[in-house]
């Protein structure tokens, strides 16, 4: 099999136009403003109009553009930051935490969550949906797994599901030690339920963020968090991230 020099393939041109286009919203327009009509953009930078629409979706799926029915295409504003990683390993449902508990049932988790808590695949473990808003807008929606082992008094009290019953599992799961967490991120894409909650289209792109939580050795929880890919960026430290933004003021010379 021949090696694919990679150096060697050309651009394809909607993504030359997606430069040129990223270019002239640094240079030219300012967050909220409506680009022309997809005639005249055509006409400007010479291309199809079938190209200048596959340029037009990339920049929406990088976040750069936000299409609105009745509005057109708006340049969007910078990515919200969103805190993934803190100074300090917290319990979920601590103090300061952003999440806001919906809802909890009892049922077994997904095979390799299952795995993750070292619980049998059939095993029903308590499952906390939270969501998390960012300047009135959703941002991410998490599912938590909590074994019974790990919140044992949670049988004494008498709340059989929803947010009620959210708060109890939080609350008793922040009474264990915690040992530490990890957490892997990886490019996904929204299903069904997690797109109507965050406002987007099945198959979105999406961040997802699994964190393992330990306590004696052993996995006490695990959260599923799914972040939206095109408004917010994840940060991680006790600072905050690196912030980088584009300049709306700056005109082409």
């Amino acid at each position: 099999m021949g090696t694919t020099q990679l150096e060697s393939v050309p651009e394809p041109k909607y993504w030359q136009l997606r430069t040129a286009l990223t270019e002239a919203l640094d240079s030219e327009f300012s967050v909220g403003e409506i680009l022309p009509n997809e005639r005249d953009l055509a006409a400007r930078f010479g291309v199809a109009r079938a190209t200048l629409r596959q340029a037009l979706e990339q920049l929406e799926l990088e976040g750069r553009l936000q299409r609105r029915r009745g509005v057109g295409t708006t340049v969007a504003p910078p990515r919200v930051g969103v805190a993934v990683g803190a100074e300090q390993h917290t319990w979920p449902g601590a103090a300061d935490d952003a999440w806001l508990p919906t809802d909890c049932v009892l049922a077994p988790p997904p095979a390799a969550v299952a795995d993750l808590l070292e619980t049998g695949r059939d095993e029903p473990v308590h499952t906390v949906r939270r969501s998390r808003t960012t300047h009135l807008q959703p941002v991410a929606t998490e599912l938590l797994y909590v074994p019974r082992r790990s919140v044992p008094a949670l049988p004494a009290i008498d709340t059989p599901s929803g947010t009620a019953r959210a708060r109890a599992v939080l609350r008793e799961l922040q009474r264990l030690p915690l040992d530490g967490q990890d957490q892997s991120v990886e490019l996904g894409s929204a299903g069904a339920e997690d797109a109507r909650e965050l406002d987007r289209l099945p198959g979105a792109p999406v961040l997802l963020v699994t964190t393992r939580f330990c306590t004696a050795g052993r996995t006490a929880a695990v959260s599923m968090a799914t972040y939206r890919a095109d408004t917010c960026r994840l940060t991680f430290g006790a600072f905050g991230g690196v912030e980088i933004h584009h300049d709306p003021q700056r005109h082409a010379s």
